[in-house]
């Protein structure tokens, strides 16, 4: 094999793309991300590292996994340590709290057995206790990008594993706001799905009530696959339920705050002027656009720490605590150890509960079909400046996120440019738990808006098309291992690269005979369809169009990079009576075809 040029950022699409060409191979990946943990050892990223003992049999087992039937295969990722893999101790970043599980997390088989690749446990703020990456005994996390600033917490080695191109994706918990602060300070997208559609069974609890297992990656794409292989009610885990993944849509209109966000730290001016051209980034869009006051968020996040909830991290914990105060970090000690004062009483936390109640109602009505957008941190520390201000730092860290598990909200944090050099800047999107389409198919519209997408660039890397050849995107019984590949390939045509259209499209399963998928372009709503681009000489292209069948024909798809090809398409009136089959994401991953 040629000598590989390796980007520094892994993505899902670059890697499947060479392992399908055979250009590469997970043993190749796998020994440059040992390589990379190697070199960055200092920046305090794993607690278990990726090494070639444990990583091998996940190896072995590929060969018995076709790769172009399972959407993972090959595909690295970090697991934070709080989260079990089979054969490697779960400490929670508390060496004392050690265990060695004999199964893997309910979500960790399920991304295994899609093909992913487990690397390490990574890096966190002990007991998942904090939003700064620096509460550990095994050092505190440095920034991907400037070390000297905090990496965010507490899935801080998980982010950075990624930003540091050490796997594609990395699995982290998110009970105030873990999943999405550190994907905002080290220039990822962290998506946190709706409370209890990923299982959380085999990971340690917080607050067992409002935890969350999030996903970090480069780009969206790579985050809602991942949100294909891990979702789905678990019936041994008592916090799961049957959260449907529909189609990625456009909500009816976007949420901004009425009153402008409050910022802090060293460079809040640069984190306004961030926010300010996010703003106008959204207002873009051509969505309809609406000022609303957020009151009732702030005061729903002053009930995680000021209220009752932080008992449910003593009940969960407390007996540990109790035993080893000297294995525990004085902040996270002092912070646990708040859940057994006096003041938190049966009774008030009823009144906490009726007040979030409320508070969950008015949400509900402000969000109906809407998305809110806001900052996702307001600011970053110095990891010196958390030192002298430990807790204050931290609960600023807080304050655009710790309102959301507790109003069952969903939500996906986007890298929004930079606030100062080397700092990125993030925005978030809330939808209502039954509305995480609408994240998706927003987040699209954003990050092509504001070039963030980190595909558009992956793909266009790739040679450009050959003169004399024209780009054909199909999405049905034409893709490689169907009964009409041999016509793509009677024409001249040659696979190039997998890709996936705009959100803005269904797919629908034709009543023919053999069933046939329908490709249709939607005025509103929709969602992202995996296809097959192809490269088939010009002169073949006639021919070819000549053995396609009505309702289907060739037109023009647009991709979710922003591109536009030739690829197949349907008319509309062949939708009466077809089955929408948009939410499996593609043809390849129906059941039965």
């Amino acid at each position: 094999m040629a000598t590989t040029e390796w980007p520094a950022k892994l993505t899902a699409g670059w890697l499947r793309r060479r392992y399908l060409s055979g250009a590469l191979d997970p043993e190749q990946v796998i020994r440059e991300i040992i390589r990379r943990a190697a070199r960055d050892k200092a920046m305090n990223i794993w607690i278990e590292s990726p090494a070639d003992a444990q990583i091998r049999p996940y190896l072995e087992a590929l060969s018995a996994m076709n790769p172009q039937e399972y959407p993972l295969w090959g595909i690295p990722f970090a697991v934070k340590d709080n989260i079990d893999v089979k054969g490697l101790p779960t400490t929670a970043a508390c060496p004392e709290f050690a265990y060695l599980p004999d199964q893997d997390a309910a979500v960790v088989a399920r991304l295994v057995a899609a093909g992913a690749i487990p690397v390490g446990k990574s890096n966190l703020d002990q007991f998942a206790t904090g939003l700064v990456g620096v509460r550990s005994p095994y050092g505190e996390t440095h920034n991907a990008l400037r070390p000297e600033y905090i990496s965010g917490g507490s899935s801080a080695g998980s982010a950075v594993a990624v930003a540091r191109g050490q796997a594609v994706f990395s699995l982290g918990t998110d009970t105030a706001g873990s999943g999405r602060v550190p994907a905002a300070l080290n220039g990822l997208v962290g998506y946190k799905p709706s409370l209890g559609a990923w299982p959380v069974r085999g990971v340690v609890p917080a607050c067992a009530s409002l935890d969350c297992v999030t996903v970090f990656a480069h780009n969206l794409e790579d985050a809602l696959a991942v949100d294909r292989a891990a979702r789905g009610f678990d019936e041994a885990d008592p916090w799961s339920r049957s959260v449907k993944l529909q189609p990625a849509g456009l909500p009816a209109k976007l949420l901004l705050p009425e009153a402008p966000p409050d910022f802090y730290g060293p460079h809040a001016d640069d984190y306004r002027q961030a926010w300010e051209r996010a703003e106008a980034a959204v207002q873009a869009l051509g969505l309809p656009v609406e000022r609303v006051d957020c009151t009732l968020f702030s005061e729903a996040a002053s009930i995680l720490y000021d209220g009752p909830w932080v008992a449910e991290r003593w009940a969960g914990l407390g007996e540990f605590v109790t035993k080893h105060r000297e294995a525990v970090l004085p902040v996270t000690e002092s912070i646990l150890s708040s859940g057994a004062a006096e003041r938190h009483t049966a009774a008030g936390l009823f009144q906490a509960m009726h007040r979030l109640q409320r508070y969950k109602r008015e949400a509900e009505v402000l969000l109906r079909d809407a998305v809110l957008v806001l900052p996702t941190c307001g600011g970053t520390w110095k990891r010196e400046q958390v030192a002298v201000n430990p807790v204050g730092a931290n609960s600023d860290m807080g304050r655009y996120t710790n309102h959301c598990n507790l109003l069952d909200l969903s939500a996906v944090a986007l890298p929004a440019g930079e606030a100062a050099e080397g700092l990125p800047f993030g925005i978030t999107l809330f939808a209502l738990a039954d509305s995480e389409h609408l994240l998706a198919g927003a987040g699209a519209q954003l990050l092509a808006e504001s070039g963030s997408a980190e595909g558009a660039a992956d793909n266009a890397a790739d040679d450009a098309v050959p003169p004399g050849m024209i780009t054909l995107a199909v999405c049905g019984l034409h893709m490689r291992g169907f009964p009409l590949e041999k016509q793509m390939l009677e024409h001249g045509a040659r696979f190039w690269q997998e890709a996936r259209t705009a959100p803005c499209y269904e797919l629908v399963k034709l009543q023919t005979v053999p069933p046939k998928p329908g490709l249709l372009r939607q005025a509103a709503g929709g969602g992202s369809v995996e296809l097959e681009l192809w490269q088939m000489p010009v002169a073949s292209l006639g021919s070819f169009a000549s053995l396609i069948p009505a309702p289907l024909g060739l037109g023009r798809v647009t991709l979710a990079d922003g591109r536009e090809v030739t690829g197949f398409i349907c008319e509309g009136y062949a939708a009466a009576g077809a089955e929408n089959i948009t939410a499996y994401g593609g043809w390849r991953y129906l059941p039965v075809h």
